[in-house]
C-alpha cells in the first residue's frame, strides 16, 4: 500500500484489495464518500485462493436460489445474519408460521422466524366449559399445520433488491 500526495488537495493511495470489495458497489461509495470528487481506475493484480462459502436463503425450507451469494467464511455469519432479518422484515405474514435460514452447507447459522397470523376462534364461544375453547385452539393448530405442509410462501420483488441493499449498510 503507497499513499502519494500529488498537491496539498489530492492524493494518490494505491492498494490491493478483493476483486469482489470492487465488484459490489464499491464505486458508488466512493463517490459517496468524497462527495464526487475522487475516481477509482484498478488492474488485475493475481488470482489467490481464499476461504470462500455458498451461503443460501431457505424460506420455509425451501432454498431460494436468487438470494444465495458467495461470501468469505468469516463474513458469512453476520452477513447471514442481517439477511435473514432483513428477509424478516420484507416477507409478509402468512396463515402459518414462516422459518427463514441462512445456510452455508447443510449448516444452518441463522434463523428468524415470521409469525403467523391468528384468527379469534374464541370469539364465537362466550364462557362456558374451558375445554370447547381448548379443543378449538387446538383444531386450529393441527390446520396451521396441516397448510404448513402444503404452503408456498410467494417472495416480494423487494427480498431481491434488499440482497443487494445490503452491502450499503
Amino acid at each position: 500500500r503507497t499513499q502519494n500526495w500529488l498537491d496539498t488537495k489530492r492524493v494518490e493511495i494505491a492498494c490491493a484489495i478483493p476483486l469482489a470489495e470492487i465488484i459490489v458497489d464499491f464505486y458508488n461509495e466512493l463517490k459517496a464518500r468524497t462527495r464526487g470528487y475522487a475516481s477509482m481506475d484498478y488492474t488485475l493484480d493475481d488470482y489467490r485462493p481464499s476461504d470462500m462459502v455458498k451461503l443460501d436463503i431457505l424460506v420455509n425450507q425451501q432454498p431460494v436460489d436468487a438470494l444465495s451469494v458467495i461470501v468469505h467464511r468469516d463474513d458469512a455469519f453476520h452477513k447471514g445474519q442481517r439477511l435473514v432479518s432483513k428477509m424478516k422484515e420484507i416477507i409478509p405474514r402468512q396463515m402459518f408460521e414462516v422459518p427463514i435460514q441462512a445456510a452455508v452447507g447443510n449448516k444452518i447459522i441463522s434463523r428468524a422466524n415470521v409469525k403467523a397470523m391468528r384468527k379469534d376462534v374464541l370469539s364465537k364461544c362466550y364462557g362456558g366449559d374451558i375445554t370447547r375453547k381448548r379443543k378449538l385452539l387446538e383444531k386450529q393448530k393441527a390446520g396451521k399445520k396441516r397448510m404448513k405442509m402444503v404452503g408456498s410462501v410467494e417472495v416480494p420483488q423487494e427480498a431481491f433488491m434488499s440482497v443487494l441493499k445490503l452491502e450499503d449498510d
